[in-house]
């Protein structure tokens, strides 16, 4: 939960409700989870989508540190989950698009966050802006 809490403070209008990251409007829904364990099959059934699994997310990545320390390897950021909800006709909010987030830099995750949910909503999050 430290990598959300450090992620209130990038986004202001954001609500923290002790397990995830919410931004809320009148058509949107915006939750932020944090996990430090990618396999998701051990999470909660209630937020199992049918999306696939995506197992590339490590591949490619430069090593963490080259030379520090013998045997000792920096860990891993933890995934940052962003889930989107559009508001139904009915009031309900519905599960639109998600994605997994894994940068080590907090400047970095937050505005590929803010990129991400911008171009998801058509708004800017990061400011309260009509």
């Amino acid at each position: 939960m430290e990598t959300l809490k450090l992620l209130r403070d990038y986004f202001p209008t954001a609500v923290f409700t002790g397990k995830c990251l919410v931004f809320i409007s009148e058509e949107w829904r915006v939750e932020l989870t944090e996990h430090k364990d990618s396999d998701f099959s051990k999470w909660s059934s209630r937020f199992a989508e049918s999306r696939p699994r995506e197992s590339g997310n490590r591949t490619g990545q430069p090593p963490t540190s080259a030379g520090s320390g013998a045997g000792q390897s920096k860990p891993e950021p933890p995934v940052i989950r962003v889930r989107i909800y559009k508001k139904a006709l009915d009031g309900d909010f519905i599960m639109g698009h998600y994605e997994d987030f894994q940068l080590p830099s907090l400047g970095e995750l937050a505005e590929q966050i803010e990129k991400y949910v911008q171009l998801a909503i058509g708004k800017n999050i990061k400011e309260n802006i009509p």
